[in-house]
């Protein structure tokens, strides 16, 4: 399954959000998208997604494009995975798996539907969770259940905002060695909206990086992730450490115009 995004723009009312965005993820593919808060990562996933409707440019998934089909039939393709849940509705968590069936259901859930439900639960690990409230488990297991409903309409494209915000450092892995695994074992494509450029780094096969609305850089991790784009894009200067193997990128601190310095000696800022 291969997506392409192709010159999107995007803006709410006046304000420009997106400008001629383009990025491509191939089959058992990881993509990053990074970039400040502004920059329009989301706007992008929920472009490509289908919830916001790009002003222009166009989303093809295996060459056709996603306007041109019905949404029940996008939903079949692609799974949105948001940033979490704020949902109290008294739901276990096999319900809120069951939901991803909806594409495919025309009033009650199958036979079939149950199994495919049964079926990612058991896949993801978190079958004993199924009799769970929703509302009721930690941050890192309510991340494992929304992802197992976009799996649950058999998606072949996982859309993901922000898969680690509020989560523990051992849940931020085992999320990202989860969406990493199942690209590689079920040939899925991913692009994931990320923070953290150490993990952006580590578990994505190419990185978007995107800088006020536009696409600042995109390629291998290695060469998007470089000082001198981060510098521009953050405003933050880095040491990029790659010894024994390990690539780690170390904050130093904000970057700020060096001081004037009047004649008396004092310091003032412009």
């Amino acid at each position: 399954m291969r997506v392409v995004v192709r010159g999107v723009s995007f803006g709410y009312d006046s304000v420009p959000a997106l400008e001629d965005v383009s990025l491509e993820a191939g089959e058992a593919e990881v993509v990053g998208i990074i970039g400040p808060n502004g920059s329009g990562k989301s706007t992008l996933l929920k472009c490509i997604d289908g919830i916001l409707k790009p002003r222009v440019g166009v989303v093809l998934i295996d060459g056709k494009e996603t306007e041109r089909m019905r949404q029940r039939e996008v939903a079949r393709w692609m799974g949105y995975v948001p940033q979490g849940s704020s949902s109290t509705f008294p739901l276990t968590v096999f319900d809120v798996v069951l939901m991803g069936r909806r594409p495919y259901i025309s009033w009650t859930a199958g036979e079939g539907d149950i199994e495919t439900v049964s079926r990612v639960l058991k896949w993801m690990g978190i079958e004993k969770l199924a009799w769970r409230q929703f509302d009721e488990l930690s941050g890192g297991e309510r991340q494992k259940v929304l992802i197992a409903r976009a799996l649950a309409q058999e998606s072949q494209v996982l859309l993901l905002d922000e898969p680690t915000s509020n989560l523990d450092l051992r849940h931020q892995f085992e999320v990202l060695e989860l969406i990493k695994d199942l690209a590689r074992r079920g040939g899925l494509s991913a692009i994931m909206a990320i923070h953290d450029l150490n993990l952006a780094f580590r578990y994505s096969d190419k990185i978007v990086m995107l800088h006020r609305g536009k696409v600042f850089a995109a390629g291998e991790p290695s060469s998007v992730l470089t000082r001198e784009n981060i510098r521009t894009v953050y405003g933050v200067d880095v040491e990029i450490e790659g010894a024994s193997g390990f690539f780690r990128i170390v904050p130093i601190g904000p970057i700020r115009d060096p001081p004037d310095i009047n004649i008396s000696g004092e310091l003032y800022s412009k």
